[in-house]
């Protein structure tokens, strides 16, 4: 049985119920069909799960890409008199083409192409692969200018200081420039984590269970929408609200170790 009507509802309700108004007799009601009858909280549990998954795999892979492409973009850069090679001419017009088509265009039609054109999943584990690779994908552009303007803040002296020593490009990277970058762009990136994870709610188009998925499917079970949706704002706002304040606390370590 998926619906329970408020007439039978209140006959099961406990005594004090009954003395309430009839408007606070109808939200209690409501907040019963939508977490309790038939164990609907384990719903918005599953599909918050899904969310965290996506989550952490979109910006794993927007981390990686957009690493990638600052380094390619910021080297590019780094030929002012000379002519840079033809390889990295190459690399650095995919990258430009990327920016441009990705943070052009819509995350919905993005998803709705790669789940509809593209990958087109057929079990659960595709349709959580296709969310993640879509919005890792779309994370990478904006992470890829987050960490160009961190490589950009740091002193040339520092790169130069790191050929002197013998080591590449990728190693003067790896080991100098990006550890003093990740101080200056992790508040940037912090919001990057923060919008991503609430663009997750965007995959539902893809019939991807997250927990805004599941908010639309508990309101069509109960014919209501009040409830539903002011507990899935809510639970993006406690979500946002301590991974604000974890991202604070971290911000403040990173500075103390400086003195």
């Amino acid at each position: 049985m998926n619906y329970v009507s408020f007439s039978t509802w209140i006959t099961t309700a406990p005594a004090w119920i009954a003395g309430l108004p009839e408007g606070l007799q109808n939200f209690i009601f409501q907040l019963f069909q939508t977490f309790v009858f038939a164990d609907r909280w384990k719903l918005f549990a599953n599909g918050l799960k899904i969310t965290f998954i996506v989550t952490i795999g979109a910006l794993a892979i927007g981390i990686v890409i957009g690493l990638i492409i600052a380094m390619i973009r910021t080297l590019y850069s780094s030929y002012v008199v000379t002519k840079p090679p033809f390889l990295l001419r190459v690399f650095n017009t995919f990258a430009n083409i990327y920016l441009t088509v990705i943070r052009g265009t819509p995350m919905m039609v993005q998803l709705l192409i790669m789940g509809f054109v593209i990958i087109v999943p057929k079990t659960d584990t595709g349709t959580i692969l296709c969310g993640i690779i879509t919005l890792g994908i779309n994370s990478g552009a904006y992470v890829a200018e987050i960490i160009r303007s961190g490589l950009m803040s740091i002193p040339k002296g520092q790169t130069e200081a790191g050929r002197s020593l013998g080591f590449n490009y990728i190693q003067t990277m790896w080991y100098i420039v990006i550890p003093q970058a990740i101080k200056n762009i992790l508040p940037a990136l912090g919001n990057e984590m923060i919008t991503l994870l609430k663009d997750t709610s965007l995959v539902s188009v893809i019939a991807l269970r997250d927990v805004t998925k599941q908010a639309q499917n508990i309101q069509s079970l109960t014919y209501n929408a009040l409830v539903p949706y002011i507990s899935l704002a809510v639970i993006y706002l406690v979500i946002v609200i301590v991974l604000t304040r974890l991202l604070a606390v971290l911000e403040k370590r990173l500075r103390r170790s400086e003195h």
